[in-house]
């Protein structure tokens, strides 16, 4: 996975959709003295670069009833089967990350339960059948913020 090189343009665009991905690029335009045309074809070089991974709509989890925000450290009986309890993992909506990381832990997941009982239940019907020796979970009270990387080109470079 490479780096690319991003312009003072592409920069301005970057940081204004990822404060608002629902920015007009007609107001992006004005914004940055250029044409409607060329933020569209400039969103399209990123999109195609890789850069920008399209956009969505983002679910306040308690809105909807999951309360339960947990972080689960997962230890694989067989460290060989990744790959299949992934697949697996993808199947439990509750999941909502999983990363393989470095550390104790061979995969690193989150998700969001109703509640402490339902976590539980999570747990024991959902991810231990997956092949598990065991599991190590941490609960966050609350998401104090959130963000996305910041965009800045390092005119040191």
């Amino acid at each position: 996975m490479g780096h690319h090189q991003l312009d003072k343009l592409d920069e301005k665009i970057l940081k204004m959709v990822s404060e608002n991905a629902r920015v007009p690029f007609l107001e992006i335009a004005r914004e940055c003295n250029v044409s409607g045309a060329a933020i569209h074809q400039r969103m399209q070089k990123l999109t195609n670069l890789g850069v920008v991974k399209g956009s969505e709509y983002i679910l306040d989890p308690e809105t909807i009833g999951f309360d339960t925000c947990a972080y689960v450290g997962l230890y694989l009986k067989d460290p060989k089967s990744f790959d299949k309890v992934v697949e697996e993992l993808k199947k439990i909506p509750e999941v909502v990350e999983c990363h393989f990381i470095t550390g104790q832990f061979d995969i690193f997941i989150k998700l969001y339960a109703t509640n402490n009982h339902n976590l539980m239940n999570i747990i024991h019907t959902k991810l231990q059948p997956l092949g598990l020796t065991r599991t190590e979970t941490l609960i966050s009270f609350y998401e104090v913020f959130k963000r996305q990387v910041p965009v800045e080109i390092d005119s040191d470079k």
